[in-house]
């Protein structure tokens, strides 16, 4: 056959002669594009079974309320075991950090049950119940409100009061502090609850920390150079860089040095034109947001002393 066609149809310039040749070249010894196929489908998987593996992944994916629902239910069921309503606590607290979640948290019931926990007579249950609420509270105004109305206040002094672990009575501390920060409500319960008296007893008691060694504690502060090393290090360039931090809290703290620094800082501040947008762009943000919390009735808020801590080093760097 070769040597019939070879010969009529010219040479291999000829494209039917190539074709021809070339196609019966392969159907006899096989392609070599064919064992390069078979490896390449030995080292990798089917596109259709990638997309179904994937679309597996995303089914099991959940949000963050979706897994404080499942959370809140082991803690509220009574077919769970100690140790499981702790380690849902303990997962709890993770999530109610985010100012969101926590407000989530709240409508779902989950805070009640929290404070319910305080009375627990299970010192780690009560523990956990404690630490989760801190979280929950932390610069979250409307999460302290129901707090307070729903009774959280009188127990924590409870646990105070009262003969407990010292791990339950760091978490109800914790709990305390967040509860009275920024919330001037909380701190007028607070004193008329008796809860300096807690407070000063709980200086008395062993495993607590004295007065004394507490005064102690802030002479070695004194002593502590500590302005001299920033300044050198060149931290009057670095902290107001972090007013672009979207978080509250953050902002609060980095105002708070700021202000720290501003002896020591202020000529450096003064010639700084980034940090007087991010002022400027503070200011306009948290009276927005101050005003909000007035109309919502809330004349001493959060916001509104956010608002004060930057007007005062805006007038200062004048």
């Amino acid at each position: 056959m070769f040597l019939r066609l070879w010969g009529p149809l010219g040479s291999l310039t000829n494209p039917f002669l190539l074709t021809t040749c070339f196609v019966s070249a392969l159907s006899v010894h096989g392609s070599p594009w064919d064992a390069r196929e078979e490896e390449v489908r030995k080292k990798f998987r089917p596109i259709e079974q990638l997309k179904e593996e994937f679309e597996k992944l995303n089914m099991k994916m959940e949000t963050d309320y979706e897994i404080m629902v499942k959370l809140i239910s082991k803690l509220n069921s009574s077919a769970s075991t100690l140790d499981e309503k702790v380690a849902a606590l303990y997962d709890l607290e993770y999530y109610v950090h985010q100012v969101d979640n926590a407000k989530d948290f709240l409508s779902m019931g989950g805070l009640r049950l929290v404070i319910e926990g305080l009375n627990s007579s299970e010192a780690a249950l009560k523990e956990h119940a404690a630490f989760v609420l801190g979280a929950a509270l932390s610069s979250n105004p409307k999460v302290q409100i129901e707090a307070i109305e729903g009774g959280a206040l009188q127990k924590l002094l409870v646990i105070l009061a009262t003969e407990q672990p010292l791990a339950v009575r760091k978490k109800a501390l914790f709990a305390l502090s967040s509860m009275l920060r920024h919330f001037p409500y909380a701190q007028q319960q607070f004193l008329k609850l008796g809860g300096l008296q807690v407070l000063r007893s709980l200086f008395r008691q062993k495993g607590m920390e004295t007065l004394h060694q507490m005064e102690e504690k802030i002479q070695q502060y004194q002593q502590v150079r500590l302005v001299p090393a920033v300044l050198e290090q060149g931290w009057c360039t670095l902290v107001p860089n972090l007013l672009a931090m979207p978080e509250h809290d953050t902002r609060e703290k980095v105002l708070k040095l700021v202000g720290v620094l501003m002896a020591f800082c202020r000529e450096h501040y003064r010639g700084d034109p980034a940090l007087g947008t991010a002022l400027s762009l503070l200011r306009s943000e948290y009276e927005e947001l101050a005003a909000q919390e007035q109309r919502e009735g809330d004349k001493d808020g959060y916001f509104r002393e956010l608002l004060g801590s930057i007007n005062t080093i805006i007038q200062e760097l004048r």
